[in-house]
């Protein structure tokens, strides 16, 4: 018995991985883990060959399941939903997540607008590198339709997903130069850190108040931004982290956490879009920050 618990508990990080690239939420990956464990603890152990592969396709399939249950219910989600960041800061030991924390929010969100099949395809062939052949047997299809599965993602994620090849440093300049504008009512000077085409989506559930669509031009998003700043009527401290691999504010309200606030760049610098995260559902501090608060 010890061998093959042994080989799952290997494999746990990668399945954590796979199940958030799949689900973009935390809970909802480890909720997958676990049942991948209990097909795994029922599973007659010596005939399979491969149980990182065996794993990988439970995982799979356990996630797509889940996926399809959760695009139902997020047609009723309040305001626009985005995927749930993994927070880090400094002080923050690797838990079973480390292996997602370079999956992109951006990206995350792109892959939420794939068929499920689709997804699956992408993140097992792109993230893990599987074969056709692991493709086509995981997903009960032939491995001539994994590979246009595999090829129309990354049309629609080329097409979609804006660049990502910005340095650490000048995104976090650019998110907090905005922030600080907005907050001095500089909205002059917030214009210039937008690109013309920027996008801005808050995520706040039924928990936060948050804007219910997405925000779109400079205008559109310094309007909005503007006026909810000065409608809180407090100063929010900005908390350097790292969100998903990459620079990330938390906006904190004394010792409660406002927002998380991340961008991506165009090839000029500029925020094209931004992801602003309200829904305390999906804000957890990480445990140096936990640590340092009264």
């Amino acid at each position: 018995m010890t061998a093959w618990v042994d080989q799952f508990e290997a494999q746990r990080p990668m399945l954590m991985a796979l199940c958030y690239r799949m689900l973009g939420e935390r809970a909802a990956a480890e909720d997958a883990v676990q049942d991948t464990w209990l097909k795994w603890s029922t599973a007659d152990h010596a005939r399979i060959q491969t149980p990182a592969a065996w794993l990988r396709t439970a995982a799979t399939r356990v996630a797509i399941d889940s996926l399809r249950r959760a695009k139902t219910r997020r047609e009723t989600y309040v305001g626009p939903w985005l995927p749930e960041p993994l927070i880090v800061d400094d002080t923050t030991a690797e838990d079973d997540f480390a292996h997602a924390q370079d999956c992109e929010l951006a990206l995350l969100w792109i892959m939420d607008t794939l068929p499920t099949s689709e997804r699956a395809a992408f993140v097992l062939r792109e993230a893990f590198d599987a074969s056709y052949d692991e493709i086509a047997q995981t997903l009960g299809k032939s491995e001539a339709a994994c590979r246009q599965l595999v090829s129309r993602a990354h049309r629609r994620v080329a097409q979609a997903t804006p660049d990502l090849s910005q340095p650490a440093g000048k995104r976090a300049a650019q998110i907090s130069g905005f922030l600080a504008a907005i907050a001095n009512n500089d909205l002059d000077a917030a214009k210039t850190y937008l690109a013309p085409d920027a996008v801005s989506i808050s995520d706040g559930g039924a928990k936060a108040r948050a804007a219910r669509r997405p925000l779109v031009g400079p205008d559109d998003i310094i309007a909005v931004s503007h006026a909810v700043t000065q409608k809180l009527g407090t100063t929010l401290t900005p908390t350097p982290v790292t969100a998903n691999g990459h620079p990330a504010l938390m906006l904190m309200e004394g010792t409660r956490v406002h927002a998380l606030v991340s961008a991506a760049l165009n090839a000029a610098g500029q925020i094209c879009w931004m992801y602003t995260m309200r829904n305390p559902d999906k804000l957890a501090l990480p445990r140096g920050l936990q640590a340092a608060l009264p």
